[in-house]
């Protein structure tokens, strides 16, 4: 049991997520989702939760454990070609975990995303969350729209693209 990732996660609250993500910085993810999904035959999600709740942060729950959940929950999974992509942000750690569908994971291995996730933490250390965030929305849409190109000009969205805030 990590007592000093405990407290962290206990005093990350909501305030802190608004603060990190205001409604303008949401909005502007979104657009850029979108934008960037006009290149590609994938589909992007991003998901910020604050904190992990007491129980999954007692049992010693990461962040990629929580991101596969997530990944679950918000069915990133049940898309058509099986090119869903979940980056998801675990503010109190500051952790980012990038989960693909099966579709993408086989032509993109983990050292991909690996790279994708450590350029965005290091824009999170020094405050610039919606830069980063951004950057690494673009950054997984080079390498979609380099492995999985858009085909046809009547693209299906299949997931939503606006940020989910936990």
């Amino acid at each position: 049991m990590n007592i000093k990732r405990i407290i962290k996660h206990l005093s990350v609250g909501h305030a802190a997520l608004r603060r990190s993500f205001p409604r303008t910085a949401l909005e502007n993810i979104e657009r850029t989702i979108s934008e960037v999904e006009q290149t590609h035959a994938g589909q992007i999600r991003f998901a910020v939760e604050h904190a992990l709740e007491l129980s999954p942060l007692l049992a010693g729950q990461s962040a990629r454990e929580r991101a596969i959940e997530v990944f679950s929950k918000l069915r990133v999974w049940d898309t058509e070609h099986n090119n869903g992509v979940l980056i998801y942000l675990l503010l109190a750690d500051r952790d980012v975990e990038i989960v693909a569908d099966r579709g993408i994971h086989v032509k993109l291995g983990p050292a991909v995303w690996e790279q994708v996730c450590q350029e965005m933490e290091t824009a999170f250390r020094q405050g610039k969350f919606e830069q980063g965030v951004i950057a690494g929305i673009r950054n997984v849409g080079a390498h979609l729209a380099q492995h999985f190109p858009q085909v046809g000009e009547n693209k299906i969205n299949e997931l939503p693209d606006q940020p989910v805030m936990f």
